[in-house]
């Protein structure tokens, strides 16, 4: 499924990857950096977030805010992302202004500021930010379960951080947290898009192959221990609506079991897309939303798979309807899990499993910033080439026996997490008695 690409490694350690796409006269470039919350000492949770967010601080070539009306004056778009294993920035521009990208990349690699009132004005907006997810319930009850499913590693933890540790950050503590992860070989180049490849190839030499790479170590990170016995989580706040959360660990991205445990994703919630600029699809014909929905003891059910470089978690969000109750809808739930581990999926619907994941890979690859991202994406936990150019046949060479097997290894009711926001009403009366004062 991978088409044709190159891919080379500059001797500063630096691998690219370069995929010709002639279908517009447009050019994505990625910059992947293998450094997200994964690699975060204790006491300095959010720190790659907040590297991130400096990166758009400027340089002394790219003052802040220039480089922001560049891109926008040549017709392109850019953003950045942190995740539990990577930080990623892109650029999609018109195929005759890609120099602008390689040369933002290449500078800020090495020469960002990091002038000490922007890393204030920026702690104020994270804190901010932080502050805000709090009024979501479905994010206080992720956070809640996430916390709860790890003791040790550092995926216990928000990709955002904690409030403490983003209090006492300072500013040469983000700076040498930068010079320690972004180095080119620490980095992954994906471009794709209309050009050619010995041309492109060149520029890349020409940006990237002076920069001299950073010696690191790798902190070793603690291998969990499976969870001894279930475990539960209550989180009461604000709101009307009533949420569960049932949370176990997964396998890896690289894992076989990861592609298994995906279709019986599809199967039981509906289809999980990887690709992060993709819409989904509907769920209906799943078996959570058949037995939930339907009988209206729910309002929707979602699943969550990510491909990660270390174990993580698998999870299903109910949001319950409001004459139903949570003692009911996980008795259902479980009953539906139970089938999984009792019974071989029917073979048609492992066949619609696979088409729906076929469909979801089809809708995430069809402009040229998805192909550009899968290519960085894929090499953060697995191989481009092994792992998204296999996929398909992966998944179409999965049995009913692997799914049976996969759900009663990984959806074991005794190695889960279960997760209950509880509305406290009066909050809301509280909230409108003020709003009428």
């Amino acid at each position: 499924m991978a088409d044709a690409f190159t891919s080379f490694t500059l001797p500063n350690g630096m691998r690219v990857m370069l995929k010709e796409i002639h279908t517009v006269p447009l050019i994505s470039h990625w910059m992947w950096y293998r450094v997200g919350s994964r690699h975060e000492l204790p006491g300095q949770t959010g720190i790659s977030h907040w590297v991130e967010h400096m990166q758009f601080k400027g340089t002394d070539l790219f003052p802040a805010g220039v480089l922001d009306k560049a891109i926008s004056r040549d017709g392109g778009f850019w953003n950045a992302m942190t995740y539990l294993d990577w930080t990623a920035y892109y650029e999609t521009l018109p195929a005759e202004h890609i120099e602008l990208a390689l040369q933002l990349e290449s500078d800020r690699m090495i020469n960002s500021h990091f002038d000490l009132e922007e890393v204030e004005s920026e702690r104020t907006v994270i804190i901010s930010e932080l502050e805000g997810g709090k009024n979501s319930p479905v994010q206080r009850l992720s956070e809640a379960v996430q916390e709860k499913c790890f003791d040790l590693h550092p995926y216990r933890n928000e990709v955002i951080g904690s409030e403490q540790d983003l209090r006492s950050i300072q500013r040469d503590d983000l700076y040498q947290y930068y010079r320690r992860h972004y180095s080119p070989n620490n980095a992954v180049l994906a471009i794709a898009g209309d050009f050619d490849t010995a041309a492109m190839r060149t520029l890349v030499e020409q940006y990237f192959a002076d920069i001299p790479p950073y010696t690191f170590e790798e902190h070793t990170l603690p291998v969990e221990a499976p969870l001894q016995g279930a475990r539960e989580v209550d989180v009461q706040g604000p709101g009307d609506t009533a949420y569960l959360q049932v949370a176990y660990r997964a396998p890896r991205g690289a894992d076989r079991d990861f592609f298994a445990l995906l279709l019986l994703d599809s199967i039981l919630s509906g289809p999980t897309s990887l690709n992060l600029f993709s819409a989904g699809i509907t769920n209906k014909t799943s078996r959570l939303y058949q037995r939930l929905v339907r009988s209206r003891q729910a309002v929707s059910v979602y699943g969550g798979l990510s491909a990660t470089l270390d174990p993580y978690l698998y999870d299903v969000l109910i949001t319950l309807h409001p004459q139903s109750d949570f003692e009911t809808v996980l008795t259902a739930f479980d009953e539906e899990v139970k089938r999984l581990q009792d019974e071989f999926v029917p073979q048609e619907e492992l066949e619609r499993a696979v088409k729906q994941q076929r469909a979801m890979l089809a809708y995430g690859n069809e402009n040229i910033t998805n192909q550009a991202f899968w290519m960085g994406f894929a090499e953060m936990y697995a191989s481009y080439e092994d792992w998204y150019g296999n996929l398909i046949a992966v998944l179409e060479s999965i049995t009913p026996a692997d799914l049976r097997r996969v759900a009663r290894q990984y959806l074991d009711p005794e190695q889960r997490v279960v997760g209950r926001y509880i509305p406290d009403h009066s909050q809301v009366a509280q909230a409108e008695d003020d709003s009428d004062e």
